[in-house]
């Protein structure tokens, strides 16, 4: 049995340890534990039951550390009582694990942290290379909030549109070391549409899909960001494009629109044209239009900004961006690239450089300063 086959275990056999009474972070640590001596032992003697394999190695290991801990046997009594192995029941209580991993108590990255572990199944040193930080520190970040989450019970209401945030976040870290965040979050992203009646599940997953779609476009040979205008639209993925837009489709059909719905009816309008300037961004202005309504956020308002420049000329995108906080990250480039398509490209030229200087990373900054010296040379000439 391959490692990613396994991992689509953890979250049932943590749930089935809750129920026969083990505290969330207690079952998590035993289940770990006993995938550790599954991918020692199994590539010699497999299982018949793996499930049932990893709930007895599990709820054994976790009987070990309760006994060996004296200040709890009064527990110990109560815990020993129930079944070690046998039957393991049919219920599954992985939708309940989004749940409690992205709970409101929790800081994002935290909750980022514990869903990877726990409904992922990564291990903590998969998570810490995905995220270019030392194993030391995330472990200290799961441990802590695994310790935030002691006493909830695992039946506790749960907030469906948390759960979304979190895995929005897994996806937009994109990809490192040897765990793949982006096909990580679409992965767990379509479980969640197996376990949840909601179209907005569904339109987070076709708004996960077309993005995904543009990846092996969206960055030249040296690592250079291409914007989407200048793509090579024929590296998109069309099956995964075809995908994306079935799933909004079916969601968009039970006329429930959430945000994520929006903004996949707005990515499948990227997709379904052949070129840039076939683009139809009278419809995307009104998509965005639809999620101001929804969600009028800082962001999605300098987007709409972008969208009404591009349907209804520069200098209406200008007066759409006047409305949009001047601290916001990408507020400089948008008003550079508006300027410069309203002639302006004196200012263009000044405004890439300041987006430029305030970038948060070393690819959209080289992208910046190489637009400011394009600018440039159009007005030396």
């Amino acid at each position: 049995m391959n490692d990613a086959v396994l991992r689509e275990l953890v979250p049932a056999v943590i749930g089935v340890l809750v129920r026969r009474g083990a505290d969330f972070a207690s079952a998590e640590d035993a289940v770990q534990e006993a995938l550790v001596r599954a991918l020692e032992t199994w590539p010699e003697d497999p299982p018949r039951d793996p499930k049932g394999w990893l709930v007895t190695a599990a709820w054994r290991k976790y009987l070990d550390t309760v006994r060996a801990d004296a200040s709890r046997r009064g527990r110990e009594v109560a815990v020993d009582a129930a079944p070690v192995a046998g039957e393991v029941p049919a219920i599954d209580d992985t939708l309940h694990l989004y749940f409690l991993c992205a709970h409101p108590t929790l800081p994002p990255a935290s909750a980022v942290a514990l869903t990877l572990r726990a409904v992922g199944g990564l291990t903590t040193r998969q998570i810490a290379a995905a995220y270019l930080v030392p194993e030391t520190t995330m472990a200290q970040r799961i441990s802590r909030a695994k310790r935030k989450l002691a006493g909830l019970a695992l039946d506790r209401p749960g907030d469906v549109a948390t759960v979304l945030r979190v895995l929005y976040l897994v996806f937009n870290e994109g990809y490192g070391g040897d765990v793949d965040l982006a096909a990580e979050a679409i992965r767990l992203t379509r479980q969640l549409v197996a376990l949840a009646d909601d179209p907005e599940v569904a339109g987070l997953l076709a708004l996960m899909l077309l993005h995904h779609a543009r990846r092996a476009s969206r960055t030249g040979p040296g690592g250079g960001l291409i914007p989407l205008a200048e793509q090579d639209r024929s590296r998109w993925d069309t099956a995964l494009i075809a995908e994306g837009v079935a799933v909004l489709q079916a969601a968009l059909a039970r006329d429930r629109l959430g945000e994520y719905q929006a903004q996949a009816a707005i990515a499948a309008l990227h997709a379904d044209a052949r070129c840039a300037a076939e683009t139809d961004w009278v419809q995307i202005v009104e998509w965005y239009d639809e999620l101001l309504r929804l969600t009028d956020s800082p962001v999605v308002r300098l987007n709409w900004a972008v969208a009404v420049g591009e349907a209804d000329g520069p200098q209406a995108g200008l007066a759409a961006l006047a409305a949009v906080d001047p601290g916001l990250p990408r507020h400089t480039a948008v008003a550079a690239y508006l300027h410069e398509r309203a002639g302006d490209l004196v200012a263009a030229a000044e405004l890439y450089a300041a987006a430029a200087h305030a970038a948060t990373s070393v690819p959209e900054r080289d992208h910046l300063v190489r637009e400011a010296a394009r600018v440039r040379q159009q007005l030396r000439s």
